[in-house]
């Protein structure tokens, strides 16, 4: 029977603007949400804690850098619901300015996390996502700023129409190379690790709206990233301007669009409004 009932998956939302987001889902969203967390124990405080305030999301273990746990949900979902409608992929990671772990390895830690694992779960779950679904990438202004302080050169690739998802992977490999080699400001990237990371997002983000319109043209699939805006949490700090459930909106927004909506689509958006790349 529960193949008929619509679901929607928020990654890394036992806290922050995950939270928010399954928060806002289970008052909006007609259909089950299900609130996903890396340590079940969390996760289950997280469901407590919007139970008792009369909501009644789901919970599913998702480690997103763990291959085996993105498959875990990917056959769950398979099986009961027979695929998904709303993919909100927020998990991401972000290293205090002040915290001393050498860049490199702050390369590395923010692209598996914030680029390669989102890209994990876009592979494993997208070919589920059924007609008039709404997949949204947690990106963020950061990206736009490193875009910004990219060598024209790089510029270029990451604005490109054509630039295929293969291309992107060899970039944000690269990145992290060069930042292991000490060269990666002469190899004309800036000097943030977790920009360059959410730059992969948003391009990445291009790319699968780019080969939905080649594959599902038909099914109405709006993808987009987004930046949620600077958000009071653990990641941004207590000085941040805006709540977690204000965070919230502008994914929420995009994972909400109208049935039939034709856009936006391949976009990025903040504050509900569709950015220049």
């Amino acid at each position: 029977m529960s193949k008929s009932i619509p679901v929607a998956v928020v990654t890394g939302s036992n806290k922050g603007i995950g939270l928010a987001i399954v928060r806002a889902l289970c008052k909006q969203f007609t259909g089950d949400v299900y609130l996903t967390a890396r340590d079940v124990e969390r996760g289950k405080e997280a469901v407590a804690k919007l139970q008792a305030e009369g909501l009644k999301p789901q919970f599913h273990q998702l480690d997103i850098n763990d291959l085996q746990s993105i498959r875990t949900l990917r056959d769950f979902l398979k099986e009961k619901y027979g695929g998904l409608n709303v993919l909100i992929n927020n998990a991401g990671i972000a290293f205090k300015v002040e915290d001393p772990t050498p860049f490199p390895t702050q390369a590395e830690v923010s692209m598996k996390t914030n680029f390669f694992a989102t890209r994990n779960i876009c592979n494993e779950l997208l070919p589920l996502i059924k007609p008039q679904g709404r997949v949204v990438n947690v990106s963020s202004v950061m990206s736009v700023r490193a875009l910004a302080m990219c060598s024209p050169e790089l510029q270029q690739k990451f604005r490109s129409e054509t630039i295929t998802e293969e291309e992107l992977v060899k970039l944000m490999g690269k990145f992290v190379e060069d930042t292991k080699k000490g060269v990666h400001e002469k190899e004309g990237w800036p000097n943030t690790a977790y920009g360059v990371s959410k730059i992969g997002v948003t391009v990445l983000s291009r790319i699968q709206a780019r080969r939905l319109n080649e594959t599902r043209k038909g099914d109405g699939i709006l993808l987009n990233a987004c930046c949620p805006g600077w958000v009071r949490t653990d990641m941004a700090g207590p000085k941040a301007p805006k709540s977690p459930d204000e965070g919230a909106e502008t994914p929420v927004y995009l994972a909400l669009l109208p049935p039939g909506a034709d856009g936006p689509h391949g976009q990025f958006v903040s504050d509900k409004t569709v950015q220049t790349w």
